[in-house]
């Protein structure tokens, strides 16, 4: 399925600089900043700098030094912030049915404290 890519989304303009975040790490193909409205002591989000709406464009079509970057950038962002003791969840979501606000392909890096199920059972 062919995906449409929205230029004017938010993670796009941040990456343009026109919105401004508070970053953890800047890599050559990955951004990593702080999450404005944290469910958790630590949650950070990771978006690739190409434009891919979601985890499955990003998988099929970026290219291996920008998947390899991203993985990367993220367990660097992971070790950074001590959360490799207590341990931590990365969650991405696609699509209406996946909860997807944003589309640009993002990963929450969460964690700080003991999180919970991630989904209800019912």
């Amino acid at each position: 399925m062919q995906k449409t890519y929205d230029a004017q989304n938010i993670f796009a303009r941040i990456l343009r600089g026109e919105i401004p975040n508070k970053t953890v790490l800047d890599t050559p193909h990955t951004l990593v900043f702080d999450n404005i409205n944290p469910a958790a002591p630590v949650h950070v989000l990771a978006i690739p700098k190409g434009a891919y709406v979601d985890f499955s464009d990003f998988a099929t079509n970026a290219s291996e030094a920008e998947i390899t970057d991203f993985h990367r950038a993220c367990a660097k962002v992971c070790e950074m912030l001590g959360l490799e003791a207590g341990g931590y969840r990365c969650i991405t979501n696609a699509g209406a049915h996946g909860m997807q606000e944003v589309p640009h392909y993002h990963l929450h890096i969460i964690g700080g404290r003991v999180l919970g199920r991630l989904v209800d059972p019912a």
